[in-house]
């Protein structure tokens, strides 16, 4: 109880900085092991946490254990489970038992999550590289101006604000640095153009062409879409993805509930 009030302060601390996303979770196979080797490394974080509900499946009512670690922020005057940017961390992978009784199919077509974007001022880029290399334990490589991590069948891209605008036209970050965008692989992107539309949404794109709806419109974060095989999926190897990102809670529909 006491992890989860302290999650909860700082929640409400970074939607105090700026409304839109502040969660990123890393997915792990062994969450135990990857606490290890962020310990080894010097990351602080919280040790591994458990927290229990009841999920209602098959006519009877089990309990659904998740387990994750928050990472703390190197400045010793900032609070436990926070970094600059928002709540980073690690959960464990969630057990198929209880992914199967979530709604799985969306009428967008979602199904993956699959780019997060964070954006940073230009000089502070190569700091921000620095801290997610150690978080992950492998290196990004340089796309043009910015940093991606490739997570199995996922990326992290690291963008400095100066060309934030350039890969999405008309956005700019709330805060530096920030998490700013984040893309979703559907089945059909016509499809999901369409019903975006339909649904009252003005669509910008990419500078890789993806739909994408702009941050204003949805709860404070861009999201874009990307086609997506989803029968084509990899298999978990290096054992870290982007498992969750949450917008504000608000009135408004979101175009996404990935």
């Amino acid at each position: 109880m006491e992890r989860i009030t302290a999650s909860s302060a700082t929640i409400a601390a970074c939607l105090d900085r700026y409304d839109g996303l502040h969660i990123l979770m890393f997915a792990s196979p062994d969450i135990d092991a990857a606490a290890a080797r962020r310990s080894a490394a010097g990351i602080g974080h919280g040790a591994v946490n458990s927290v229990q509900r009841p999920v209602r499946t098959g006519g009877e009512t089990l309990i659904e254990t998740v387990r994750y670690l928050e990472i703390d922020s190197a400045d010793p005057d900032a609070p436990r489970g926070a970094v600059a940017e928002g709540r980073v961390g690690v959960v464990a992978n969630i057990d198929p038992r209880f992914q199967n009784t979530r709604r799985l199919e969306h009428p967008n077509g979602a199904f993956d999550l699959v780019e997060v974007v964070v954006c940073a001022a230009a000089a502070d880029l190569a700091a921000v590289r620095a801290r997610y290399e150690s978080y992950l334990g492998y290196p990004a490589h340089a796309e043009g101006a910015t940093q991606v991590f490739d997570l199995d069948d996922a990326r992290l891209v690291l963008v400095p604000d100066s060309v934030l605008a350039e890969r999405l036209p008309g956005e700019r970050a709330p805060a530096l640095p920030s998490l700013v965008a984040c893309a979703v692989a559907v089945r059909d992107i016509e499809a999901t153009r369409e019903l975006l539309q339909n649904n009252g949404f003005h669509l910008g794109i990419t500078d890789s062409g993806d739909p994408f709806v702009p941050a204003d419109a949805a709860l404070g974060a861009a999201i874009f879409f990307h086609q997506g095989e989803p029968d084509q999926r990899t298999a978990p190897g290096l054992g870290c993805r982007p498992a969750l990102c949450r917008h504000r809670p608000g009135t408004r529909k979101s175009p996404c509930r990935s």
